[in-house]
């Protein structure tokens, strides 16, 4: 990762640079005393994440923000003794990514760098998967052609999220990309603030699709009960591999992001004790409607980045 500070401190900005520098981070390609002083020739498109203090004498940070955010794709850490709250809010407002209060904590700054780095990787990988689209979901290049631009955004969206969620390879895989499309289908007539509708309807409802007008009865109902399986074994896989990183690393950008919102924290808990002691118990029940409703808007905000 590279690196670029703006400081008015001296001592700060050789802080930061010794903290990034001697945890292996990254690099410092550059640093200035005031936001005034970068210059239209240098190129902030070589920048990964930039340090910027809040206040300084001459232009102060958001106001520095706001004059490379249209050629800056990278993320920001604002650094401030102050901590009004409104001067945050608008911090945020403008696109920084973390706060930083002064004095500045070797340990804080590393966390923060971490988890910014894994937000970088993370939306790499977002592209990476779109790009290669055709070849994951085993489909020929006529295949992908004349497949709507919104549909292979929305598969790409969920096949991340998938690899993100531990269970990519799992057989109920497919099963929740085809609730994904058929949920997409039915907002399109329905609000979900309103009815968000039932797993019985979602079950039946995806497997009339895959079966058409072929599926009897009997051969319909098999295929729902096939296909919940499917869906509860992947969901349970994921939770064990939450939990697994949750174990190792409890700080772990993923698993802040995932475990809490797609299971109960009771739940996860419970999972990382068993795994810590090495023991095993019932499986866990877990809100299978839950996590399809949250699949579902997860990748619809994926597909917004794509």
């Amino acid at each position: 990762m590279n690196f670029f500070i703006i400081d008015d401190d001296e001592a700060i900005r050789s802080m930061l640079t010794q903290i990034i520098e001697d945890s292996d981070s990254g690099e410092v390609i550059g640093e200035a005393e005031d936001g005034s002083f970068l210059n239209e020739s240098f190129n902030m498109r070589q920048v990964d994440i930039l340090f910027i203090d809040l206040l300084m004498p001459n232009q102060d940070g958001i106001e520095t923000i706001k004059k490379i955010k249209p050629s800056f794709n990278g993320k920001i850490i604002m650094l401030s003794q102050v901590d009004s709250k409104d001067m945050i809010a608008e911090a945020y407002q403008n696109g920084i990514e973390y706060y930083i209060t002064k004095p500045i904590n070797k340990y804080e700054v590393l966390s923060v760098i971490r988890k910014v780095t894994e937000r970088i990787q993370l939306e790499k990988s977002i592209h990476d998967i779109h790009h290669t689209l055709s070849h994951v979901l085993n489909l020929d290049s006529s295949q992908s052609n004349h497949q709507p631009i919104h549909e292979q955004k929305l598969k790409t969206a969920g096949i991340f999220l998938l690899s993100e969620l531990g269970i990519a390879s799992e057989k109920g895989s497919k099963d929740l990309l085809n609730i994904v499309e058929y949920l997409d289908e039915f907002r399109k007539e329905h609000s979900f603030e309103e009815e968000f509708p039932p797993l019985k309807t979602i079950f039946r409802k995806v497997a009339e699709k895959k079966g058409g007008k072929t599926y009897s009865e009997s051969a319909l109902t098999k295929e729902i009960q096939a296909s919940e399986q499917r869906v509860r074994r992947a969901i349970h896989h994921s939770l064990n591999h939450l939990a697994s990183i949750g174990l190792t690393d409890f700080s772990s950008l993923k698993f802040e992001n995932y475990a809490s919102k797609f299971f109960e924290f009771t739940t996860v808990s419970k999972k990382m004790e068993e795994l810590k002691k090495g023991t095993t118990s019932p499986t866990p029940r877990v809100n299978t409607k839950k996590f399809i409703k949250v699949f579902y808007f997860e990748t619809k905000r994926l597909q917004r980045e794509l």
